[in-house]
């Protein structure tokens, strides 16, 4: 195993009080090794250059090539809104922060990338720590050569452990007051490290996200994220973004840098005051390897007495990857699938109460998924006095509507390969089909009693009666007959206008349609594959 390179460190800690309690700042380090700017970034990356002709997607999913021409640092737009630059942090009452950083077979580009714009845009004084932790990668050497950085640990995972284990590894060994993680392919924006650290400090039962921009995995082109965005989820328990509500939206226009409330955090970018962290059970560590592990930790932080925000004025770029770049333990195209089932399982078991019979109802096929034991977790929960997942229902997330008992079959609807999607598009927007990933999520439908093809409380609404008509997502309502839809020979006829069915023709362009009803035609023929028969009442 690797030992970080800690020798020529001599730490000395002081002690300041807040007033909420206190925190070591301030180290004296003795540190012999290179600061950041003198590391040879053009030495490390040579080493993994993709030669002339080599797919620049293959290996890591992303524009390798585009990432490598970049380098180790580049100047990225200010993506905060204006009033962010206003707002004041008094950096030496701040506290000390260790960022922590997994990653397996990363591109070193994106790695480095994201280690130097920790250190060139964050205050130096309010870092205790990078610490990486290599999940067991290919090349040792991926790690071995960045040990010459000042402040800059490494840690070996000799067999591969998950993102969840090496995040729980890498914060028994922090040093710092306030633990910050991030996955391996992000860029820091400006600012984004101190209002992280001051509502942490102000309470260390607060969980705070930045905002992520997205960086493209074509051409690595930096892309602010909309700042109206909070973390939610179906009850596939898969993440998804929701739009604020009325409320929320008129407090941010009022005041663009206040905090935003979320149900759930993204899971990869996040700071966690460290005893907060180890108080409240760290991550469940018989997860594996990475999936729902964010859903899990939300639960537990809102119900154990916590609360989660998303910070305006604090901004972080992520990759955001289409697929995999590598594989999951024990192999198999369904792996990732069944490590998700077994996460989003252990968390449902463990605070759901009997709200997760919904999960069930939505993916029956997690029954079937070995989900360990936790016992630990529940006698977790009991020793935390952690409030039932009906008060989070009701106080943090009322938005997630209870399934319908009118919903008389669940399931998804199937053209060859591909699903009827909603793509994260909210009422009033088109839905269109996507490849079916058999997860749920924005692929669940139900068809009711009354002929509605419904996800959640959005109807599929056939809104002018001529061919060549886009459907719309559009809140449901019983006397609509623009809503119902007979599902007959494969096909589904609008009530209203029975020539009319729902068409997959020039999904690329509009989404779905109503095109004329054609007995042999292709686009026009639908399977639903039930899920679930009726859906439970408590």
């Amino acid at each position: 195993m690797l030992q970080e390179n800690l020798k020529s460190q001599h730490i000395v800690d002081s002690i300041f009080w807040n007033s909420k309690h206190s925190y070591r700042v301030r180290p004296t380090i003795k540190d012999d090794r290179l600061p950041l700017s003198e590391f040879n970034a053009k030495e490390y990356l040579e080493k993994t250059q993709l030669v002339q002709q080599q797919d620049a997607f293959l290996k890591h999913k992303f524009n390798q090539e585009a990432s490598d021409n970049i380098g180790m640092t580049r100047d990225i737009p200010d993506t905060r809104h204006s009033q962010c630059h206003s707002v004041h942090y008094d950096v030496d009452k701040l506290p000390l922060a260790s960022i922590i950083i997994t990653y397996h077979n990363e591109a070193r580009s994106t790695l480095i990338r994201t280690i130097a714009s920790v250190f060139n845009r964050s205050p130096d004084s309010l870092i205790a720590e990078v610490i990486v932790v290599d999940d067991s990668s290919e090349s040792v050497d991926d790690g071995t050569d960045l040990m010459k950085i000042k402040k800059l640990r490494i840690l070996r995972n000799e067999k591969r452990q998950g993102l969840i284990r090496s995040r729980v590894r890498g914060a028994n060994m922090a040093t710092g007051d306030v633990l910050v993680f991030l996955d391996s392919h992000c860029e820091c924006n400006v600012g984004w490290l101190e209002p992280l650290l001051q509502r942490v400090a102000e309470n260390r039962t607060r969980v705070v996200s930045p905002i992520i921009d997205v960086i493209s995995t074509d051409n690595f082109q930096y892309i602010a994220a909309s700042s109206n965005l909070k973390g939610g989820f179906d009850w596939n328990l898969v993440f998804k973004w929701d739009f604020l509500t009325k409320n929320e939206l008129n407090t941010q226009l009022n005041n663009p840098t206040s905090p935003i409330k979320t149900p759930v955090i993204a899971g990869g970018l996040f700071a966690i005051d460290k005893s907060f962290f180890e108080e409240i059970g760290k991550y469940d560590t018989l997860m594996d390897v990475w999936g729902g592990e964010n859903i899990e930790i939300s639960f537990r932080i809102w119900q154990c007495h916590g609360s989660l925000e998303i910070l305006p004025c604090s901004r972080v770029g992520h990759v955001f990857r289409k697929q995999h770049p590598y594989t999951f333990p024990g192999g198999g195209g369904n792996v990732s699938k069944y490590f998700f089932s077994r996460n989003t399982r252990r968390a449902a078991e463990v605070w759901m109460d009997e709200y997760k019979m919904y999960y069930y109802a939505t993916v029956p096929i997690a029954r079937t998924v070995h989900y360990g034991d936790v016992s630990s977790r529940l006698e977790l929960r009991n020793k935390l006095h952690c409030k039932p997942f009906k008060w989070y229902l009701e106080n943090v997330y009322p938005e997630l509507k209870i399934p319908s008992s009118e919903d008389l079959q669940l399931g998804f609807i199937k053209q060859s390969d591909l699903c009827i999607d909603t793509m994260g598009h909210s009422k009033n927007e088109i839905v269109t089909v996507f490849a079916c990933h058999y997860t749920g999520g924005n692929q669940d439908w139900s068809l009711t009693r009354d002929k509605k093809i419904k996800h959640f409380d959005l109807c599929i609404t056939l809104v002018d009666e001529h061919p060549g008509s886009t459907l719309l997502l559009q809140d449901c309502h019983p006397d609509d007959t623009k809503q119902n839809w007979l599902y007959s020979n494969n096909k589904f006829m609008n009530v209203e206008d029975n020539e009319l069915c729902i068409d997959s023709a020039d999904f690329e362009l509009r989404g779905l349609n109503v095109q004329t009803c054609e007995f042999n035609k292709d686009s026009q023929v639908w399977d639903f594959i039930i899920s679930k028969q009726g859906v439970p009442s408590l």
